[in-house]
C-alpha cells in the first residue's frame, strides 16, 4: 500500500473495519496486525494506514461500510462462548442471535462460559468501544450467588477498594438480598473481576448473572432471548455512562 495513503486524508483502517462490523477498533488493529487485512491486494499490517476509495478486504473477502447500524441484546444461558469461533465445538452466544440480522455482528465484550445474562451485538464499532472503555464508566450490574453466606464486612471492603494479585478492584455498590445472594455493580468492570474477588477469599460462585449495563436491563428477556434496543436506548448509552432506569 502506498504510504502516501498514511497522511490525514481519508479514514483509518481500523475505523473503516469497525464501521463495516468486523470487530472494534482495537480488535480490528490486531486482525491488521495478524495480516488479515488487504487493501487493493496487499496486505497491510502497520498500525495508522489510512484509505479513501480503495478496495478492502478481511480474510480474502470485500468489506463494506455497513448501511444500517445494529444494536441487538442478548440473555446469554450458560455454557455459551462469546466468540467468533470455537476449536471446540461449544455453543456459541452469536449463533443465537444469527436470525435477527443478515449482515455482521459481534458481541460487545464477554460474559465468561459459566455466566449468563445480559450482553450486546453490534456492527458498531463506536459503540462497542464507548461501552467496553473503562473511561466510559458504564455502570455494570451482576447478580451472583455462592454456597457460603457473604459478610457485609467484605463487600465493604470491596467498596472501598482491594487489590490482588497486583491489580485493584472496586465495587460501586451493593445490594445483599439475601445471605448467599448479592447485586454488585461495577464501574470498571476488569477481566473476570467479581470471579476474582470472590476466588480470592475462596467463595464458591454458583451463578453469575448479569442483569444491567447502563440505562438497559435484561427486564422480560427470557434465557436464550433477545431483542433490539431501541434508538432512545442507545442515544441514553452513549450520551453519559452513569445513568440508569
Amino acid at each position: 500500500m502506498d504510504k502516501k495513503k498514511d497522511d490525514n486524508k481519508g479514514i483509518k483502517l481500523q475505523v473503516f473495519l469497525a464501521k463495516a462490523g468486523i470487530g472494534s477498533r482495537r480488535k480490528c488493529e490486531e486482525y491488521i496486525s495478524d495480516g488479515r487485512v488487504s487493501v487493493n491486494g496487499e496486505i497491510v499490517i502497520h498500525q495508522g494506514a489510512r484509505i479513501t476509495d480503495e478496495k478492502v478486504s478481511f480474510d480474502g473477502r470485500l468489506v463494506y461500510t455497513a448501511k444500517k447500524m445494529i444494536y441487538i441484546a442478548l440473555n446469554k444461558p450458560v455454557r455459551y462462548l462469546c466468540t467468533s469461533s470455537d476449536p471446540e465445538g461449544r455453543p456459541l452466544a452469536i449463533d443465537l442471535v444469527k436470525g435477527a440480522w443478515s449482515g455482521r455482528v459481534y458481541n460487545v465484550g464477554r460474559l465468561d462460559f459459566m455466566s449468563s445474562g445480559l450482553i450486546f451485538f453490534t456492527n458498531d464499532g463506536e459503540f462497542t468501544k464507548k461501552v467496553t472503555h473503562p473511561s466510559s464508566g458504564i455502570l455494570k450490574t451482576y447478580l451472583v450467588e455462592t454456597r457460603e453466606d457473604i459478610p457485609r464486612e467484605m463487600l465493604d471492603q470491596w467498596k472501598k477498594g482491594v487489590s490482588i494479585e497486583g491489580v485493584k478492584y472496586k465495587i460501586e455498590e451493593y445490594n445483599l438480598k439475601m445471605p448467599k445472594r448479592v447485586s454488585l455493580t461495577l464501574r470498571e468492570g476488569k477481566n473476570r473481576e467479581i470471579r476474582n474477588l470472590f476466588n480470592s477469599k475462596r467463595f464458591k460462585i454458583k451463578k453469575l448473572h448479569r442483569t444491567r449495563i447502563g440505562n438497559i436491563s435484561l427486564g422480560s428477556l427470557k434465557n436464550g432471548e433477545y431483542r433490539f434496543l431501541t434508538e432512545t436506548e442507545v442515544a441514553r448509552l452513549l450520551k453519559t455512562g452513569d445513568v440508569r432506569g
